[in-house]
């Protein structure tokens, strides 16, 4: 009797749920839909880019595209963004694929000085190659 009053006083922990690894799987899975997801096509965009007598084929297949429109406003994979936006998911990208190449696509009215803030962010979070798009 002594062996089953023992059994009886052990309580057993209560299961609990570590939501730490969902967040990070959910995190991946957000930046990976940002990145592969299209709204628009960059032709809808209006955007007339710089002609370059001296540009090659652009043969990377996987990248990050982000876009500045005349008015200056940005676009990241084809999806309107404002500049926070644009660094967070910088943040992210920097943080999980810092080899990963950034596509900028200018207007050729832009001013330099919204072209070279978009290379500030992307290089701030180590995305460091960042090829610029020409016609």
């Amino acid at each position: 009797m002594d062996l089953t009053s023992d059994l009886i006083r052990c309580r057993r922990r209560q299961p609990t749920i570590n939501i730490v690894p969902l967040v990070d799987v959910l995190t991946v899975l957000l930046f990976f839909f940002l990145v592969t997801m299209q709204f628009k096509q960059v032709s809808t965009l209006n955007i007339t880019v710089p002609r370059i007598e001296t540009a090659g084929e652009n043969e990377i297949q996987e990248q990050i595209v982000v876009a500045l429109s005349p008015e200056g406003e940005i676009y990241l994979n084809d999806r309107p963004v404002v500049k926070a936006e644009l660094e967070a998911a910088m943040k992210l990208a920097g943080e999980l694929t810092p080899d990963m190449p950034v596509l900028l696509i200018a207007d050729e009215e832009v001013p330099l000085k919204y072209v070279t803030e978009v290379m500030d962010v992307c290089r701030s979070q180590k995305l460091n190659k960042i090829r610029l798009q020409s016609r």
